[in-house]
């Protein structure tokens, strides 16, 4: 901006020194050269008075008219009888001449050089030539100084819009003075404010939310553990009962994920787990929902099964799995693959390929398979915070691709 508006300033000042200087630097050359052409009209006019009056007396010579000239002027005298007498600078094709009559007899032909008028005109055209410099000089440094006093204030704005994205909304700089730049102040600060209260209610529903769900959670659990550890519980019952224990935990778990996913960390950054026996977990927890449909789940994790992601990521194939099985048809695919530094989780089935990626987008309440609408969307926003990335394939059947930063597991 502040170039800008130097660039402005400065043409703007250009031009008016143009506009102004060049016609007035034409008009004083005119000026000078139309006097001097009568200057010399005049001096010869003279010269033939004082010829005349010295016929009278005495002979015109050289050294008569010698005493007449000034640097750069020329004089020819040509009597009665022809004979001509010439002093001064030799002739030029741009000098000025004039020449007047002699009442005796003869003519006078007085000249004056084109360099000793050329240097009078740039004599008379230098002081507006020095002037247009100095006026250009100082609209520069005005309109650096203007530049940098007008932009100053959205500058200070620039300022205030980073440190929001940054996360700082107070700000106790004093208002602007320009009653524009005062007005963007004003909404950002608006902004920063109404940003502020959002974001204070999200961070306490969510800890609302954890804290309302985990004390159920933690009871239940509790209560579990207690029925599986009676004499009296047969060993299928406290089979299942441990099942439901471990899917209790792992609810909690994506509890906490959640909650430090709405508070803008990355949930389980530090935690890793085996890619392969998460495949075959996921696979088993979803088997007897596939069977029930009268379908089947096939898991394909010996290509990974020396790899490690982060622990998130199951909550992110539970997901994908849940969707093949209600939304899509056939035969669901669970598998994995690696190249050039990530992993690769595809979940597939027999249905087709829903149209565009709408599906990633957070629609609560429009699902029309009545979903919630949230749970793609959540599960891409949890990839992208693992470093990954959640994606729908171009294949005719419905094929999702979660890529996953991995490491080896020792």
């Amino acid at each position: 901006m502040r170039e800008r508006l130097v660039l402005a300033f400065v043409a703007m000042a250009v031009g008016i020194i143009a506009l102004y200087g060049i016609p007035r630097a034409y008009i004083v050359a005119d000026l000078i050269q139309t006097n001097e052409q009568r200057r010399v009209e005049r001096s010869a006019e003279l010269l033939a008075v004082l010829v005349e009056e010295r016929e009278a007396h005495g002979i015109v010579t050289a050294d008569f008219l010698e005493p007449l000239l000034e640097t750069g002027e020329r004089i020819t005298y040509v009597g009665p009888d022809g004979v001509p007498v010439q002093v001064g600078a030799p002739a030029a094709e741009d000098d000025i001449v004039s020449t007047a009559d002699v009442e005796g007899g003869g003519t006078v032909e007085f000249s004056r050089s084109g360099e000793v008028v050329a240097g009078r005109v740039q004599e008379a055209v230098m002081p507006v030539i020095i002037l247009g410099v100095a006026l250009m000089l100082v609209s520069a440094i005005v309109a650096v100084w203007l530049a940098r006093r007008l932009s100053q204030p959205f500058v200070r704005l620039a300022g205030i819009a980073r440190r929001i994205g940054e996360g700082s909304l107070d700000d106790d700089s004093p208002p602007a003075r320009i009653p524009e730049a005062r007005a963007i102040e004003d909404a950002l600060r608006s902004s920063a404010r109404t940003l502020e209260e959002r974001i204070r209610r999200e961070h306490e529903f969510a800890a609302n939310a954890s804290h309302q769900l985990r004390t159920p959670i933690t009871a239940l659990r509790l209560e579990l553990e207690d029925v599986s550890l009676w004499p009296e519980t047969a060993p299928a019952v406290r089979e299942q009962l441990d099942h439901a224990l471990r899917e209790i935990d792992r609810l909690s778990d994506a509890i906490a994920h959640l909650l430090a996913l709405a508070r803008g960390g990355t949930p389980g950054a530090d935690a890793w787990t085996a890619l392969g026996p998460m495949l075959d977990q996921a696979g088993d927890r979803w088997r007897a929902q596939a069977v029930a449909q009268q379908r089947d789940i096939r898991v394909e994790a010996e290509r990974v099964a020396a790899t490690s992601v982060p622990a998130p990521a199951t909550q992110i194939l539970d997901v994908l799995i849940h969707n093949a099985l209600r939304h899509g048809r056939g035969l669901v695919t669970v598998s994995g693959a690696r190249a050039n530094g990530y992993v690769t989780v595809r979940v597939s089935d027999e249905g087709p390929r829903p149209s565009g990626n709408a599906i990633f987008q957070r629609t609560p309440g429009q699902s029309t398979n009545g979903g919630e609408g949230i749970g793609l969307a959540l599960s891409a926003e949890l990839a992208e915070a693992l470093g990954g990335h959640l994606l729908l394939e171009s294949t005719p059947t419905t094929k999702f691709s979660l890529i996953l930063p991995q490491r080896e597991t020792l």
